[in-house]
C-alpha cells in the first residue's frame, strides 16, 4: 500500500528536552536474554544492562517499530562485507537505525572507481582499506553504536557473534559455505546475499529453518463496533450502518463489552469464517448464550507467523515464486536468477566481471545463462532468451551505480531490521530488480563507454560520458533538505550532477536541525542543531563532491518568494525534485513546472510506505491532476450524540476544547471591548445561535468567573 498524498514527508518536529525512556527491564541475569529472548525470531540477543531509548532521537521508529521490536532492534550486532557504494548505503541506514553494533568487512583497497557509490570515500583515501576508510564517518551518525572494522579474510569463525550477516560482494561457493554455517548454528543466523551490477540488482534472504515473525504488516489491528449478533450455529455479528469492517477470512477476533450475550467476553480469539463489508460471521454456536441486546466491541488479533526458508542451495534449484517489482516484467525475475549465476560463473573462470561493451564477454554470459535454464526443469524459461538484455547486464556488470546502491540500501537495510526485530514480514527469498529503461533511447557508442580515470567512470560504463557531460552541466532546484532531500543531495553529489562551472544545483528549505532529524536526515550531526538545513546539507553534500557547484537558500517555495524563485530562475532549470513534507507545497511546485514545462521528480515517504512520481511535460500526468478521495467526515450530529469511534471522540473532544478554550473566550474579549456594539449585533442578529452566544457569555462572567488559579483547576476539574 502506497500513502496517499496527504501522506507528510520524513519531517517530524519533535520538541522538548531529552526523555530517556527504558524499553526493556534486565533479566534474572545476562545470560537469561540470550538462552531466553529471541531477536528476530532467531539471532540471540545481547542481555548487556537495560536498552534505552532517547525519544527526541527515535521517535519515527518508534512510533512505525513499536518499543519491544525497537529493544530487539538495538541488541543487535550485525556484519556487513563489502564496502563497495552497496555496503556504504546498507551500513549507513543500519546506524542511524541503531543496532548496537556493525563491523565492516573488505579487504580490498580503495580505488578511484568507488568514488562513483561509495559516499564515505575520497580521493584521498585511495589506496587504504575500504572499510578502515568508512569507520570514522560512520560513526558519525550515531554515536550509540559500535562501528568496527574486520580486513583480514572472512571465515565461518567470524560470524557467531552476529544475529545479521549481509554479503555485497561474494561468489556462490563462498555464499553457500557461509549459509550453511548460519543455518546450522544455534540460533540461526540471518544470512543476506546482495548484489548491485549496473542496472540490476539482487537480493537472497535466508533466516532460517523456522523465523518468528511477531508482527507481519505493523498495522493497528482492526476493530468494530458492533450492532447486532444472532443467536445461530454459526454466529453472525452486524456492525453499525456507517463502520466498514476490514476483517478478512480467516482472522481471529476477540470481544469486549457485549451486553446480554456476555459468553463472548472471555477473551477467546474466535475465527472468522465469512466476511463481508458490514458484518462477519464467527466459527462459534451461540444458540444457547444469551440474546444480545447492546453494546460490544470486536478487535482483530495479530498472530505471530512462522516463516521456514530454504537454504542457498535449495533456492538456486527451486526459487519458488519471485516477488515482483514490475508488473510490466513478470517474466524478467528468472531470467536475472540464471543471469545473475551466469556471472559468477563467468567470474569464476575468468577471474574478472565481463569487460565493459566487450561482445565475446557478453556472449559468454548469454551462454553461460542458456545453459543453466537447459539445466532447470520446473523453473525453465521456454523460448528464446532476451540476448540484447544479457548483453547489457555483462556490460554493465562490474559497475555499483550510485541510484541502484541507493534502492538496495534501503531494501536491505530494511531487511536487516525485520531480521533483527521480528517486525514486518521479510523477502521470500529472491528478489530482483532492474532499471534498463534508464538507458538512452540511441544506441550506445562502445568508444563512449571506456573509463577517462575521473570518479564516474562506473556511471560512465553503463551510460556513455555524453550523458555524463549532460548530468555535470545541468542545473537543478531540490526543494527541502529533510530526510528525502539529504538522499537526493547524496545521489547528486555521487552522480556529478551541477559538478561543472556551467552546471548549479540549488537547494532551498526554511527549516532548521533538529534532534529528531539526526536519525534520518543523515547529513546533520548534532553539532549542526539549530543550523539551517540546507546550509549544512549544502556543505555535507560538496564534502561529498568537492566539483558539486551548489547554491543554498532559506527561503519557502510559494507565491510569496517569486520575486527569488522569479521567470528567469525557472526558465533556466532543466529539473525538479521535490523533497517536500506538505501538499499544499507539492500543489504549488506542481502548478510552476507544469507553467514553465519542467520536469519534476516527486516523492514522500510515511512510515515504511513511501511514493514516487515522474512527472515529464507532454508524456505523463501531472501531480495535480489526479487527487486523493475526500476523507470521509463524520456528521456532526453523531459526533456530539454518539461518537461511537476513535475519529468521532477526537472531533468531539476537539471541537468541545476549541468552544471551551478559544471561541467563548474570544466572544467574552470581543463582549468586554465593546459591551453596547456587541449587544447591538446580536440583537440585529435576533437568532438561535446569537442567543447561545449571550448565554454563553453570562454563564463565563457570572456563574463559571475564575479570580483565582484554583478557581481554573476546579472548573477545569468539573469540565
Amino acid at each position: 500500500m502506497l500513502p496517499t498524498k496527504r501522506a507528510e514527508g520524513a519531517e517530524d518536529s519533535s520538541g522538548g528536552g531529552v526523555k530517556k525512556v527504558r524499553i526493556g527491564e534486565p533479566a534474572v541475569g545476562a545470560e537469561a536474554m540470550v538462552a531466553g529472548e529471541e531477536v528476530g525470531g532467531g539471532g540471540s540477543g545481547n542481555g548487556s544492562g537495560v536498552a534505552e531509548i532517547d525519544e527526541d532521537l527515535h521517535s519515527r521508529q518508534l512510533a512505525v517499530y513499536g518499543r519491544e521490536a525497537m529493544r530487539r532492534l538495538f541488541a543487535s550486532n550485525v556484519l556487513i562485507s563489502g564496502l563497495n557504494g552497496l555496503g556504504a548505503e546498507i551500513a549507513k541506514n543500519l546506524a542511524l537505525a541503531g543496532v548496537k553494533s556493525v563491523t565492516l568487512h573488505d579487504a580490498g583497497n580503495v580505488e578511484m572507481w568507488d568514488l562513483s557509490g561509495n559516499f564515505f570515500l575520497s580521493e584521498d583515501d585511495i589506496g587504504n582499506n575500504r572499510a578502515v576508510s568508512c569507520v570514522a564517518k560512520l560513526q558519525e551518525l550515531n554515536n550509540a553504536v559500535n562501528i568496527s572494522a574486520l580486513t583480514e579474510e572472512l571465515t565461518t569463525k567470524h560470524l557467531s557473534k552476529f544475529q545479521a550477516v549481509v554479503f555485497t560482494d561474494i561468489s556462490m561457493d563462498k555464499a553457500f559455505e557461509f549459509d550453511d554455517y548460519c543455518r546450522s548454528h544455534q540460533p540461526p543466523i540471518c544470512f543476506i546475499k546482495t548484489e548491485v551490477c549496473g542496472l540490476f540488482g539482487s537480493v537472497f534472504c535466508d533466516f532460517g529453518p523456522e523465523f518468528t515473525v511477531h508482527d507481519i504488516d505493523g498495522e493497528d489491528p482492526h476493530t468494530g463496533i458492533i450492532a447486532s449478533i444472532t443467536n445461530d450455529n454459526p454466529a453472525t455479528v452486524y456492525s453499525v450502518d456507517d463502520e466498514r469492517l476490514d476483517f478478512q477470512e480467516g482472522d481471529l477476533v476477540v470481544f469486549s463489552e457485549v451486553q446480554g450475550m456476555t459468553e463472548l467476553n472471555d477473551g477467546k480469539p474466535r475465527k472468522i469464517i465469512r466476511s463481508r463489508l458490514y458484518s462477519f460471521c464467527i466459527e462459534e454456536d451461540t444458540s444457547n448464550f444469551g440474546i444480545y441486546t447492546k453494546g460490544g466491541i470486536v478487535t482483530q488479533v495479530k498472530e505471530q507467523s512462522i516463516l521456514q526458508f530454504k537454504s542457498l542451495r535449495d533456492s538456486i534449484r527451486e526459487p519458488g515464486n519471485f516477488p515482483l517489482s514490475d508488473c510490466l516484467k513478470f517474466d524478467r525475475p528468472p531470467l536475472l536468477h540464471f543471469a545473475f549465476l551466469a556471472l559468477d560463473k563467468f567470474r569464476k573462470e575468468f577471474g574478472r566481471f565481463p569487460a565493459v561493451g566487450c561482445g565475446q564477454d557478453g556472449q559468454r554470459i548469454v551462454e553461460f545463462t542458456a545453459s543453466f535454464n537447459e539445466a532447470t526443469i520446473d523453473y525453465k524459461i521456454e523460448g528464446k532468451l532476451d540476448e540484447k538484455l544479457l548483453r547489457l547486464f555483462a556490460s554493465g556488470s562490474r559497475a555499483v551505480l550510485n541510484p541502484m546502491a541507493a534502492i538496495f540500501g534501503g531494501i536491505v537495510g530494511q531487511e536487516v531490521v525485520k531480521a533483527c526485530s521480528g517486525k514486518f514480514h521479510p523477502l521470500y527469498q529472491f528478489f530482483y530488480f532492474d532499471s534498463v529503461e534508464s538507458l538512452p533511447i540511441h544506441q550506445l557508442d562502445p568508444k563512449d563507454l571506456k573509463p577517462l580515470n575521473s570518479r564516474y567512470d562506473a556511471q560512465i560504463s553503463v551510460f556513455g560520458s555524453k550523458l555524463q557531460k549532460k548530468l555535470r552541466d545541468a542545473n537543478v532546484f531540490v526543494v527541502g533538505s529533510g530526510a528525502l532531500g539529504c538522499e537526493f543531495l547524496k545521489n547528486l553529489a555521487l552522480m556529478g550532477v551541477s559538478c561543472s562551472r556551467k552546471g548549479k544545483l540549488t537547494i532551498t528549505d526554511d527549516d532548521v536541525i533538529e534532534k529528531s532529524n539526526l536519525s534520518c536526515q543523515f547529513l546533520f550531526r548534532d553539532w549542526n542543531m539549530g543550523q539551517a538545513k540546507s546550509t549544512v546539507a549544502a556543505t555535507a553534500a560538496s564534502a561529498i563532491n568537492s566539483c558539486l557547484h551548489i547554491d543554498a537558500l532559506q527561503n519557502r517555495a510559494c507565491p510569496e518568494t517569486e520575486h527569488v524563485f522569479h521567470d528567469a530562475f525557472w526558465e533556466g532549470l532543466d529539473a525538479v525534485i521535490n523533497a517536500l513534507d506538505n501538499v499544499d507545497a507539492r500543489m504549488y511546485m506542481d502548478m510552476r513546472c507544469l507553467y514553465f514545462k519542467k520536469p519534476l521528480l516527486e516523492s514522500g515517504t510515511l512510515g515504511t510506505k513511501c511514493n514516487t512520481q515522474m512527472v515529464i511535460p507532454h508524456l505523463t500526468e501531472n501531480y495535480g491532476a489526479s487527487r486523493d478521495p475526500p476523507e470521509k467526515q463524520a456528521p456532526m450530529c453523531t459526533v456530539h450524540s454518539f461518537p461511537h469511534n476513535i475519529d468521532h471522540c477526537l472531533t468531539w473532544a476537539r471541537s468541545e476544547f476549541e468552544g471551551l478554550l478559544e471561541k467563548t473566550p474570544n466572544e467574552v474579549n470581543s463582549f468586554l471591548s465593546n459591551p453596547t456594539q456587541y449587544a447591538a449585533a446580536m440583537k440585529k442578529a435576533g437568532d438561535a445561535q446569537a442567543r447561545e452566544l449571550l448565554e454563553r457569555i453570562r454563564e463565563c462572567l457570572e456563574e463559571e468567573h475564575c479570580e483565582r488559579f484554583e478557581d481554573c483547576i476546579t472548573w477545569a476539574r468539573l469540565k
